[in-house]
């Protein structure tokens, strides 16, 4: 890949964490009624930190100019929209299997994201294998990892967003507060803050160790 490719690293990747910002901060309008939320407002507070950090990684990383990083970056960019299409569609169907009031299967909830960090883990072995370089081919797993999972917060966030506001209640916290026997909408919204923070924190640190360690494999084979 050549010197197009950190426009296309970087740019829409940037629009997406924005994007997410966005609706976000939309969805817990007014913002002052945050500290509301269970642990004096982190659960809300949290998956903003984390799409801030996003921005500033996809710039920093996303800036190089050395052309074996880009490279490798172009591999994980190209996985981690596999990954994130699984991801989604996982999201997706957990959706309308809640909707009809069902479990879904074990294999649609552990399957994809097995799926998407062995995808991330194959960024890792490519990188490694090209570079020889057990931390391009972290950076990689990394960078994979991050595209997947920026994807997936994105469903999450539109999902809790087209869902509307929890029941207006005189007291906000009795509504947190009480989240085991308290109304489902309350307690949905609370569940998307979380799962897309777990996203965003736990898939790069997924992403960089198994792409850590097949990298470094796929270096030992070449050598």
């Amino acid at each position: 890949m050549g010197s197009g490719v950190q426009p296309i690293l970087r740019t829409p990747l940037v629009l997406l964490a924005m994007a997410n910002l966005m609706l976000l901060g939309m969805r817990l309008w007014p913002w002052q009624d945050v500290v509301n939320l269970p642990g004096n407002g982190t659960v809300g507070i949290d998956p903003a930190v984390c799409l801030a950090a996003y921005i500033g990684i996809i710039f920093m990383i996303g800036s190089t100019r050395q052309v074996h990083t880009r490279e490798a970056l172009g591999t994980g960019t190209l996985l981690g929209l596999l990954g994130g299409a699984v991801l989604v569609g996982e999201i997706l169907l957990r959706a309308q299997a809640a909707s009809q009031d069902s479990i879904p299967p074990a294999l649609w909830t552990r399957g994809p994201m097995v799926a998407a960090v062995l995808l991330w883990g194959i960024a890792g072995f490519r990188a490694g294998r090209a570079t020889e370089n057990g931390v391009i081919g972290m950076l990689a797993g990394t960078w994979s990892a991050m595209v997947s999972c920026l994807m997936a917060a994105t469903a999450v966030l539109a999902e809790m967003y087209l869902a509307g506001p929890p029941p207006v209640s005189q007291d906000p916290w009795k509504q947190y507060e009480g989240l085991a026997i308290g109304n489902s909408a309350t307690q949905a919204l609370v569940h998307s803050l979380n799962s897309t923070t777990a996203f965003l924190v736990i898939g790069p640190l997924a992403g960089a160790t198994i792409g850590f360690l097949l990298s470094s494999f796929g270096a030992n084979r070449k050598t």
